[in-house]
């Protein structure tokens, strides 16, 4: 062998072997046990379903909120839409389709919009439309809405904001479709407080047992008034007796009789 190659693999053993007896000279030195217990225990506070829902905020129904909508405050809010929605009649479909007469249209069925399969799927062959509901479901979260859209939008989250825009989207029609009848949103609370009104009739019967139960009580105070006197002596009727009658009245004794003994006959 050449003598460079030598030296080559000469250096080259020797480099192991320092880095070897390094190693394990560090590993005696600075050696850890390692811990019975690696990291931190997390506790978590278990909190039940029950008390979880019922700090939840009740949605407000989106006929209560348009009542009092602005669709000038919703036009500016569009603009968040602008990018990828036109709204004027007859207006070019864009990254999504144009909204002109979007409420109460079947949905995915405007004309010449490829539309996802998951929006293809939920219309149902296009019998479901764009109603009020579905349009504040769908703003609010569109994914979460229609799992699987195509469309990337956040969503609006904010109660008034979404009003707003469902207001404008109402606009966009020659006759806009009817606003929905707020009372018939909230008639449920009202149907809800009927069954509270009728448990009160149980607690005004209730009281008619209480009533019935007061009459022994009062029978109970002629025998305290036969208690025996404090000798012990048997009690006075309550109700002398009568005096007897003349016909019940004792016989006469004759002077030199007995009580009980006939009177001698006179001879």
């Amino acid at each position: 062998m050449n003598s460079y190659v030598n030296m080559a693999v000469g250096a080259f053993l020797a480099t192991v072997f320092v880095m070897m007896t390094v190693s394990i000279a560090s590993d005696g030195i600075w050696h850890s046990e390692a811990p019975e217990q690696e990291g931190f225990a997390i506790v978590a506070a278990e909190t039940g379903g029950e008390a979880g829902a019922a700090e939840e905020v009740a949605a407000v129904p989106i006929a209560t909120l348009l009542a009092s909508a602005d669709a000038a405050a919703g036009e500016s809010s569009f603009r968040k839409c602008a990018s990828c929605h036109t709204a004027e009649q007859g207006g070019a479909n864009k990254v999504g389709p144009n909204l002109w007469g979007i409420v109460n249209r079947p949905i995915a069925s405007h004309e010449g919009f490829s539309y996802s399969a998951a929006m293809q799927d939920f219309s149902e062959g296009g019998s479901v439309v764009w109603d009020y509901d579905h349009l504040s479901y769908f703003l609010e979260a569109p994914k979460q809405h229609i799992p699987g859209t195509a469309m990337g939008f956040a969503g609006l989250k904010k109660d008034d904001e979404r009003a707003n825009v469902v207001a404008y989207l109402r606009s966009l029609a020659d006759s806009p479709a009817p606003l929905p009848e707020p009372v018939a949103a909230e008639a449920a609370p009202a149907a809800e407080a009927a069954p509270a009104a009728e448990g009160a009739a149980p607690a005004g019967e209730g009281a008619a047992p209480a009533a019935e139960g007061a009459a022994p009580a009062a029978s109970d105070i002629q025998p305290a008034a036969q208690a025996p006197g404090p000798s012990g002596e048997a009690p006075a009727p309550a109700v002398q007796e009568a005096e007897p009658t003349a016909d019940q009245a004792p016989p006469i004794t004759q002077p030199g009789t007995t009580t009980g003994q006939q009177p001698a006959p006179n001879n």
